[in-house]
């Protein structure tokens, strides 16, 4: 196997007397979609943040792409490659799509400190921009909604852009927590095969509670209670795992 695009090593957070997360290890590769899993409370979005950089682990270390980056911020990990959805869908509601991923594609760009003069003149001029764009509207599946305003479009349309926004920005690793959330079967479907599409090109970490999901698209499932590990491995090792069916039927405590 090729070496991972994303590697934690016993990442741990605590807030207080609250131990969120707890000597979590894992790896992500490309051509690879790494699911987290675990009830209410477990610490998955916990793990994505500090997976993201959004917050900054108590101990343990990261890698990007080979590279030491524990404690890095999200934007200088975005610069390296890493791109993430959340739990709310974050667009702008008064911009259309296409402009949703000029700013996303723009971001890029205005946060490299090779390049202090990009936020300087029309984004609508920077080939390279628009090109980051075009490619994100193809990917992602909305050429057909490139010229409708965000706010009219659907939630799972939203979900979508939402990705969109994040491919922009040409990442190779891409953390999404709860992508299908709120959406209807028709919807749930739309996504479940962009995803699927994503993950030839792209190491990807899925948080996510529909199990119906999870077991199609997973090619490694990692378990959590409580801030722990409880289980790690393919999905058919995960379905017959006995600590697994004890978290699930309520044996174990979220």
């Amino acid at each position: 196997m090729t070496e991972p695009l994303l590697k934690a090593s016993s990442l741990s957070k605590r807030f207080g007397g609250l131990l969120a997360v707890n000597d979590v290890s894992l790896s992500l590769y490309k051509d690879q979609l790494h699911a987290v899993i675990g009830p209410n409370g477990a610490g998955k979005t916990t793990l994505t943040h500090l997976l993201s950089g959004d917050i900054s682990a108590s101990s343990g270390e990261l890698w990007l792409k080979g590279q030491a980056v524990t404690g890095w911020p999200h934007h200088l990990l975005s610069l390296q490659g890493l791109g993430r959805s959340y739990q709310k869908t974050n667009v702008f509601l008064p911009l259309t799509v296409w402009e949703n991923l000029m700013l996303a594609a723009q971001a890029k760009d205005a946060l490299a400190p090779y390049n202090p003069l990009s936020w300087f003149g029309r984004a609508d001029q920077q080939a390279s921009v628009a090109q980051r764009a075009d490619r994100a509207l193809q990917l992602s599946g909305l050429a057909g909604s490139k010229n409708k305003t965000a706010a009219i479009l659907s939630h799972g349309i939203q979900r979508q852009l939402e990705i969109a926004m994040v491919l922009a920005t040409e990442p190779e690793v891409l953390l999404l927590d709860e992508p299908l959330a709120g959406m209807g079967a028709a919807e749930a479907e739309t996504m479940m095969a962009l995803l699927q599409s994503l993950k030839k090109d792209h190491a990807m970490l899925l948080v996510e509670h529909d199990m119906d999901a999870v077991f199609a698209l997973a090619d490694v499932l990692t378990v959590m209670v409580n801030g722990t590990v409880i289980a790690s491995g393919t999905p058919e090792s995960i379905r017959s795992d006995a600590k697994v069916q004890a978290a699930y039927l309520g044996e174990a405590t979220a």
